[in-house]
């Protein structure tokens, strides 16, 4: 029964912060896009500095129509939404919040689990465009595999780098061996795994195949109502993960002061401050063309990734 009890626990902790922390993501987006780009709109929902606005949106995608295309294949169409959010939801059940108990479930091969599960998730993005009937949702998922082929090879390396620091690919595992010293050492990996990340997620400057001033919105112009809110909240959702997962594999997750209480803290800031980092970076750099996003995978990408992996190889050789 204690079993089945701790089991529950975890799963609707897991839950609630997949339903709760997405969201303050997106508030967080339009008041820092209002203020550092002088955005009225954003700060005056609900009256006080725009408390309401992320209230009004879903009130908004609520009330849109739910429309099909004629020609799309409805079955793919209608899934492609879940496709991209879920697999989202399945990577914070092994992500350690802090130390000992505070994680869903310890995976001995997280790092690749959570590799795995991402790239299922930007398969929706490709099957919405595919589905859509339409040739600008089609040119949108395009990109979207392209970008996908070109940004896991560098992601994956980056990782790798950190769990053969570590000697295991146990997220929790990898957090036990983690030193301070491991900022410098590790940390053209981090880069390289955030921003390949951020490419998978398509976020500003990688937003090539939502780019709405050439293809409309990409893979998702067919969409409306609660459907699209569905693909945003992947996006949302998306960025904790990302931000969670360079947190814990690059910044020491929950290792700072009086870590022992406060070490669940030290992840939430940790991860806190790199999805305003994200957001930094949406009203701070143009869109990428797509040959420029390319070049920037395989000609700077993968081998600042084989060099952060040839540098580690060589630390833990002297160290051993």
């Amino acid at each position: 029964m204690m079993d089945v009890l701790d089991v529950l626990w975890r799963l609707l902790a897991v839950l609630l912060a997949f339903l709760v922390l997405p969201l303050l993501v997106g508030q967080a987006e339009h008041k820092a896009m209002a203020h550092m780009q002088g955005r009225v709109g954003p700060m005056y929902a609900g009256g006080f500095h725009g408390w309401a606005q992320l209230v009004a949106d879903g009130v908004k995608f609520a009330q849109k129509e739910d429309i099909v295309p004629d020609g799309a294949d409805r079955r793919v169409f209608q899934l492609a939404p879940a496709v991209a959010l879920l697999p989202y939801l399945v990577v914070l059940i092994v992500i350690p919040v802090g130390d000992g108990d505070l994680v869903g479930q310890v995976v001995d091969a997280g790092i690749f689990f959570v590799l795995a599960v991402m790239g299922v998730g930007v398969l929706g993005s490709l099957m919405g465009g595919w589905a859509s009937a339409n040739k600008f949702s089609l040119l949108g998922g395009l990109r979207t595999a392209a970008q996908l082929m070109a940004y896991e090879l560098p992601m994956l390396l980056a990782a790798a780098s950190v769990a053969m620091a570590a000697g295991t690919l146990s997220l929790p595992g990898i957090l036990d061996a983690w030193q301070w010293w491991w900022l410098p050492w590790q940390i053209i990996g981090g880069l390289v795994f955030f921003t390949a990340g951020l490419a998978e997620l398509q976020r500003p400057p990688f937003d090539a195949p939502v780019a709405d001033s050439e293809i409309i919105f990409g893979a998702y112009t067919e969409y409306t109502g609660l459907r699209f809110a569905l693909f945003l909240l992947a996006e949302y959702a998306g960025i904790v993960v990302l931000s969670a997962l360079t947190a814990v594999l690059f910044l020491g997750g929950w290792h700072g002061p009086v870590a022992d209480t406060l070490g669940w803290v030290w992840t939430l800031l940790k991860t806190a401050a790199l999805a305003f980092v994200v957001i930094w970076l949406r009203v701070s750099y143009p869109r990428l063309r797509e040959d420029q996003i390319q070049r920037v995978a395989w000609t700077v990408l993968v081998p600042l990734a084989l060099l952060q992996i040839a540098l580690t190889g060589v630390v833990k050789v002297v160290i051993q």
